[in-house]
């Protein structure tokens, strides 16, 4: 065709934005997030506040001085289907309750980890099979790592998850409960946090900069800038001094507000993962995360070979080690019992030889007393 034969409308391929528009409108979006940090932190809190509705019951803390029988990490899986303007997120929250929890924390990060990695196991298993229909997929896209206001620095535990986080979904750092730094403080917390990221190596989420809409890369780079993002979790209604009434938190001093971006970076972090990046965290989740496992796995393993178990749990490893232990000390103990009742044995065995030496000694005494009496009878009649 030449291009005279084109209208001035062109051929319209730039309606292509508009189809997958369409598209995307009617399938809606599955988008998972992991919220991993310490216990108390406000991780249940701020998803409900980041949603604008009750999605996780917050937890309550245990009694301090209350005894932690089994130091294990669970994986909680909340699942929701919110909806706004017609179009649907079926959202999945996976929480991370008894991480960081214990004095020893020793490898309390290895279910977490192992759990990413099944859920990339699960759907490259489904991939595989002749039908796929109704696959269910539970890939991270984005998670929340949670870190304690200490203002510090990251601590050794913190480290080590994050560089196994970092590589296999797209990480978030998070300063929680950002009200109870001030704002010197709670500066000097986050370059502490950016060079300690940066001295690791941990690889952390960065969004997509540049753009065609000036608009956009200019809050694309104010998002980054941010980070680690520190917020406030609230889903409570207060009133400020100036009578508007605001998610935040009352003190004696004023209102922490959720939405004010003088006092957190709330509204950042939700136009990150809800308003402008929901997509590219899908998209890079799919595309980078999920390949780098695949291409790994097939390079490294038979087609159809189950994939080998790097990780182990550390409750049943800990159980193991137990009954190990118990079974030792049970060998132990049986065999100081056995020897014990072989001691006995050789004792009663020396008794009973010498007992019986003793015997024959009478034995011969008596015959030769005997042999003697014969004897003298034999001379008597003589």
């Amino acid at each position: 065709m030449s291009p005279s034969a084109l209208t001035s409308d062109g051929v319209g391929i730039a309606h292509l934005p508009n189809q997958r528009h369409k598209i995307v409108s009617k399938r809606g979006a599955n988008f998972t997030v992991m919220v991993c940090g310490e216990s108390g932190v406000g991780k249940s809190t701020f998803v409900n506040t980041l949603f604008t509705t009750a999605i996780k019951e917050p937890k309550k803390l245990k009694a301090r001085h209350s005894k932690q029988i089994e130091k294990t990490v669970e994986i909680e899986i909340t699942k929701a289907e919110l909806e706004e303007k017609n179009f649907k997120v079926k959202l999945t929250v996976i929480d991370t309750p008894g991480f960081g929890d214990y004095v020893n924390n020793r490898e309390s990060w290895l279910p977490i980890i192992e759990f990413i990695d099944d859920q990339h196991e699960a759907y490259m298993a489904q991939e595989q099979q002749p039908t796929r229909a109704g696959i269910i997929d539970l890939r991270v896209h984005a998670c929340l790592y949670f870190i304690r206001p200490t203002g510090h620095t990251l601590k050794p535990l913190d480290i080590e998850i994050m560089k196994h986080l970092g590589s296999r979904v797209n990480l978030i750092p998070v300063i929680a409960k950002a009200d109870t730094l001030t704002p010197k403080d709670l500066a000097k917390f986050k370059r502490n946090i950016l060079d300690v990221i940066s001295a690791q190596d941990i690889r952390v989420y960065s969004c997509p900069i540049e753009s065609d809409d000036e608009t956009v890369t200019t809050m694309n780079k104010s998002i980054m800038q941010s980070m680690p993002f520190s917020i406030i979790g609230s889903t409570d209604d207060v009133v400020t001094a100036d009578g508007r009434t605001v998610k935040g938190r009352q003190y004696s001093w004023g209102v922490a507000e959720v939405e004010n971006e003088e006092h957190c970076d709330f509204k950042k972090l939700r136009n990150l993962l809800v308003r402008s990046h929901m997509h590219d965290l899908i998209s890079t989740s799919e595309e980078i995360h999920y390949e780098n496992y695949r291409q790994t796995q097939m390079e490294t393993r038979k087609f159809g070979e189950a994939k080998s178990k790097k990780y182990e749990n550390p409750k049943f490893k800990e159980q193991e080690e137990q009954l190990r232990q118990a079974f030792t000390e049970q060998v132990k103990k049986e065999e100081n019992r056995f020897r014990q009742w072989e001691a006995q044995l050789v004792a009663e065995r020396d008794r009973l030889n010498k007992d019986l030496e003793a015997q024959h000694a009478q034995i011969k005494t008596m015959e030769s007393e005997l042999e003697n009496v014969y004897q003298m009878r034999g001379t008597i009649r003589r």
